[in-house]
């Protein structure tokens, strides 16, 4: 297991279209991929689990991975949230 804490900082948080991105890029890698905010934990890789965490500009998240590439996948997207989804679009 693999985990490393972000903040989200770009304007509208993880919601709709960067919630999008967000997903496309978890789903490129084998691991099992999830999304720690406060108490909750939902799946990386589900549209719906993503968007009920309401995260807004400014939330501290923890991305853990689980699996052959879970270091890869962690840090590919915390740098997608890093750089504010630039390198998505």
């Amino acid at each position: 297991m693999y985990s490393k804490e972000v903040v989200v900082q770009n304007q509208v948080g993880l919601h709709a279209r960067p919630a999008t991105f967000f997903i496309q890029r978890a789903n490129e890698f084998k691991a099992g991929i999830w999304i720690v905010n406060d108490e909750r934990k939902v799946n990386a890789k589900s549209l719906l689990g993503v968007l009920s965490l309401g995260i807004t500009r400014g939330t501290k998240i923890t991305i853990v991975a689980d699996g052959s590439d879970q270091e890869e996948a962690v840090d590919s997207l915390v740098d997608l949230i890093s750089s504010n989804f630039i390198d998505a679009q």
